[in-house]
């Protein structure tokens, strides 16, 4: 992720992603996805979701997810706050 701004306690990041992540959670933080371009997955233990450019996706804090971009590049806007690893409580 590129940091692009910060404001406040948070960063707003640019993403280019392509693959599967793994699957995470932030415990602390309720994370903001914006995508820009492409089609982006958001697996939940109990559902997939599929957005697109100009769609938002909130993760609620303490709730395990896996982003998945299948279909190509996707680039989309993070805002998390300072220093928040892209998977949460996994080391990357």
């Amino acid at each position: 992720p590129k940091i692009v701004a910060r404001y406040n306690d948070n960063e707003v990041r640019l993403v280019k992603t392509e693959g599967e992540w793994v699957w995470h959670k932030h415990d602390e933080t309720d994370e903001l996805f914006l995508i820009l371009e492409g089609e982006f997955e958001m697996a939940f233990r109990n559902r997939t979701l599929t957005v697109g450019p100009g769609e938002l996706l909130l993760v609620p804090r303490g709730v395990e997810h896996r982003p998945a971009a299948r279909k190509g590049l996707v680039k989309l806007l993070l805002i998390d706050p300072v220093g928040t690893p892209n998977t949460g409580n996994v080391r990357t």
